[in-house]
Order: C-alpha cells, then structure tokens, then sequence
C-alpha cells in the first residue's frame, strides 16, 4: 500500500529539505507542534517507504581546487535509458543522473573533471555506453530551496486538525493535535463519549504519543500532544473539532 505524507509528514520534508544537516528532531518538532520522538518516528517512516532516499551534501567543487562541473544533456533509446542511466552513473566523475520522460533528450548527467581533459574523457565514456550527447555545458552555479507545496501556510488560523481524507461511503479520517487547553485533554475515550465530546458513531483509530503507536480502547486517556486519527462516518462535526482544539472555528470554515 502506498504511503500517503500528512500534513505533519509535508512539514518536515520542508524543514530537512531546507536544511538537513543543521535541523534537529527537536526544532523541527517546536515548528510542527509534535514531540521529537513523533518527528523522529515520522522521519524513520518517510525513509522506509523510500519518500526520504538520502541525504546529500551541496559541495562547490570549484572551489575544491578548480574541479570542473559539466551537465550533459543526452539522448538514450527509450527502452534502454534505464540501463544507461545506471551504467553513466558508474563512471567514474558522474555525480547526478536525471532520467526524464522524453524520446530526445531524455538524460540530463552532471559530472565533475579535473581539468578539461577529464571532462573530454568522461564525454568518451558515456558516449561509448552508448548515449548520444547533445548538449554539453559548464555549470556555474546552483542553488536548492525546499519545495513551498510542503511549507507552511503564512497567516493560518490555529486548528488541531492535521489532515484528513475521505473514505468510501462518505465519511473521513481526520488527524488532531490535541493542544493543551482541548476539552478532551486529561479524559478517558468512556468519559469524553459520556460528556458528549465524542458522539457513538465517531470512532478512535488510533493514537500517536511520543513516537509510538497506542491502540485505543475506553481506559485510553487524550493526552496534549497527542495525534489522534478518527473515522467519523459523516463530515466532520464541529462540536467534534471543538473537542481536540481551544481554539474558535468559524462555523462556514471548510475542513
């Protein structure tokens, strides 16, 4: 089953994707509103189901003692771009292979020479592999942002809802942050379902605290921090989203 990213999960592939190296599980935790066991928790999953696939360093080779960076634009038989992708990656000075969805132009490779000399024979090689190049050019300079889909919203109202999806039949599944000050904090899922927090056709599926994975039952006490995922079989209720967040909710607000 394919991973589907929440909206805790999209932050902090924004936070490593501006800054990895200097970015803790704490920080990013203060920036989310969860706690750095979830964050490490949340990291180590986005890792397993390939969604993190490394860490790399932004190395100025130009400045590593005048090291030479070309980008190559190439074109490989379609049924064999694949194959060639991963054969230029193994010669010796290619750093990056872009494959792209084209029958011309379908390979771009960056590598890095010593001199022009070097970036002649790299040429040779790929040429040999195979591809045909189109295109040579010497790269001056590159930057990286983390990409904005995934950053958070300027000026967003507070809410504890983290995301949500519908299901068939029509109902949703709805992540909370309970805050601090939520009428649920401190409560059993019996007490909170007498007090008429949760009505009896919501369901509790599942609770995240500090990184681990709860399997709810009555005597399950709503802690703050916690991220509660709930089934609720009709869109989502107010009183509902009241529950998990102090804060006021316009009553035409869209979830």
């Amino acid at each position: 089953m394919t991973y589907r990213p929440d909206e805790i999960d999209r932050r902090i592939l924004y936070y490593l994707g501006m800054n990895a190296r200097d970015t803790s599980a704490p920080m990013i935790a203060e920036e989310v509103d969860v706690t750095p066991a979830t964050v490490r928790n949340r990291i180590n999953r986005l890792e397993e189901h390939g969604i993190i696939r490394g860490y790399h360093a932004d190395i100025d080779y130009e400045n590593s003692n005048g090291k030479v960076t070309t980008q190559f634009t190439c074109t490989a038989p379609v049924s064999k771009r694949s194959a060639l992708a991963n054969e230029a990656v193994s010669t010796p000075g290619v750093i990056h292979v872009r494959e792209l969805l084209a029958g011309q132009e379908n390979l771009v490779i960056t590598a890095v020479g010593e001199d022009t000399s070097d970036i002649n024979r790299i040429a040779q090689q790929l040429s040999a592999a195979g591809v045909t190049i189109e295109r040579e050019d010497i790269v001056l300079d590159e930057t990286f942002q983390p990409y904005h889909g995934f950053a958070p919203e300027e000026n967003r109202a507070p809410s504890a809802v983290t995301d949500f999806q519908t299901v068939v039949g029509g109902g949703e599944v709805v992540e909370f942050t309970v805050s601090e000050t939520a009428d649920i904090a401190g409560l059993t899922l019996k007490i909170a379902n007498q007090k008429g927090l949760l009505s009896d056709d919501v369901l509790i599926v599942g609770i995240e605290r500090d990184g681990d994975h709860i399997t709810p039952n009555g005597d399950t006490m709503i802690k703050p921090g916690d991220l509660v995922s709930v089934f609720s079989p009709e869109p989502l209720p107010e009183q509902l989203v009241d529950a998990f967040d102090s804060e006021p909710r316009p009553a035409n607000e869209q979830l």
